[in-house]
């Protein structure tokens, strides 16, 4: 860079000025195959979209106990939960994170509700843990499932559109997108439940 000329002895000195920026790195997996039925008219898995760009500028929300807490690009979304309620994918910044998507009217996902459940529970104030169902569920299938299976608990996203599961590329249900707590997904595709728990022990 060329250096900047000295001021004349006659003019005040300017104040320097600087400017931060936080980035954030959006992240990318490779995915598994999916072991479930699939979704009618569902393709097979494909990367992260354009929607979750590398490198993208953070925003911040805001916390009652503390300053505002930097939004990585990947958790920077808002969504509707199963219940009617609003969600914001910055509300899972600063720890890891478990996106598990399933569809209500899939067998293996009702199978594996309650080991998900679970994982939930022994891992609470540690990994943020919640669901995301699509895929043509249906409101009413969609809450009748977080009902009968007891995942309720937990924060479950209604998603027929599938915003959120194209932002992180996912087409099959019964999957998962792990997180760690920069936001940068470590993990995108199927899991046994033994797996699952492994997995989500080393985002601590």
């Amino acid at each position: 860079m060329d250096s900047i000329p000295a001021m004349p002895a006659s003019r005040s000195p300017l104040l320097p000025l600087t400017l931060t920026a936080v980035l954030a790195l959006g992240g990318c997996a490779g995915a598994d195959q999916p072991t479930d039925d699939a979704a009618p008219a569902a393709s097979a898995p494909v990367a992260p979209t354009a929607s979750v760009p590398a490198g993208s500028t953070s925003t911040s929300v805001a916390t009652s106990s503390g300053p505002a807490a930097p939004v990585p690009a990947t958790l920077d979304f808002t969504a509707r939960t199963i219940d009617g309620g609003s969600f914001t994918g910055g509300s899972l910044a600063g720890k890891p994170a478990v996106l598990w998507f399933w569809a209500a009217w899939c067998s293996r996902c009702r199978s594996v509700a309650d080991d998900v459940a679970a994982v939930r529970r022994d891992n609470a104030g540690r990994v943020n843990l919640i669901g995301v169902a699509g895929l043509g569920s249906g409101a009413d299938a969609m809450r009748r499932f977080a009902r009968d299976t007891g995942i309720a608990a937990f924060p479950n996203l209604a998603d027929d559109e599938g915003a959120v599961w194209r932002r992180f590329g996912v087409t099959s249900q019964e999957w998962y997108v792990l997180l760690d707590s920069t936001g940068k997904v470590v993990h995108s595709g199927a899991l046994s439940q033994a797996e699952l728990r492994r997995r989500v022990a080393e985002l601590a």
